[in-house]
């Protein structure tokens, strides 16, 4: 397993590219939300679109309150993510990824973490399969993939079904804690060579690549990522 060991607790910038760059890996998978850029850009956008009124006033009020439950640990995880795209059946489509990227462009920006965005760039570079895995809806991470050149194709994160372009209540997927390796088996063919996250809800993934990178964790991910050996980086700035 991949570590800098005692001599190096807080690796620098160059030394975290290097260190997975030498790895060669041909599969890489990588969370998104405080992984590939700062903060949750699923829970930011939940809170934008119920401001903008891009869904109907009383679903935003109830969802509020459903938000709560799932804060005071009265919600699971996967039933927040889910209802989180399930409150948009009867949206269309095209509606949700124009909202994702005006999100992402004027209510989201700046957030990237630019070592990531170079790491992601330089494995692409050099052949590596890239997937991004998020709990977030999936409208978000298309748009915001799109930084990364990360093909749509790639992203598995909370999807719903569609019918005839409009949204239903019924879902794909949503890959959180044991759904991220679940979603990456069920389309991947190799071994997952490198993986990336920074939350306990991330583990499951990081726990099935060959070697395994905990960044800009939280300190639930951080304790495990000790334990185990993995790999621990914070982006320039976050550590403060």
């Amino acid at each position: 397993m991949e570590s800098f060991g005692a001599q190096a607790l807080h690796p620098t910038r160059q030394e975290f590219l290097e260190s997975v760059l030498r790895l060669k890996p041909r599969v890489a998978a990588f969370d998104c939300d405080g992984t590939l850029w700062s903060g949750d850009a699923g829970e930011r956008f939940f809170d934008w679109e119920i401001n903008q009124g891009i869904v109907p006033a009383e679903v935003g009020q109830a969802m509020r309150a459903r938000y709560v439950e799932y804060k005071a640990g009265k919600v699971s995880e996967d039933d927040m993510c889910g209802e989180m795209v399930t409150m948009h059946k009867g949206m269309t489509e095209a509606v949700m990824m124009k909202a994702a990227a005006d999100f992402m462009a004027h209510a989201f920006p700046g957030q990237i973490f630019a070592e990531m965005q170079e790491l992601v760039g330089r494995l692409q570079e050099n052949g590596c399969d890239i997937w991004a895995v998020s709990s977030s809806n999936e409208w978000v991470i298309r748009a915001g993939m799109k930084a990364f050149d990360i093909p749509e194709d790639r992203i598995l994160a909370t999807k719903i079904e569609l019918e005839n372009g409009v949204i239903s209540d019924r879902l794909v997927r949503i890959p959180s804690g044991p759904g991220k390796p679940k979603a990456l088996r069920a389309v991947v063919r190799q071994e997952i060579d490198a993986a990336f996250g920074n939350s306990r809800w991330d583990a499951d993934m990081l726990a099935i690549a060959k070697h395994a990178f905990a960044v800009n964790p939280n300190p639930d991910l951080e304790a495990a990522a000790r334990q185990r050996g993995w790999t621990i980086y914070f982006p320039d700035g976050t550590r403060a």
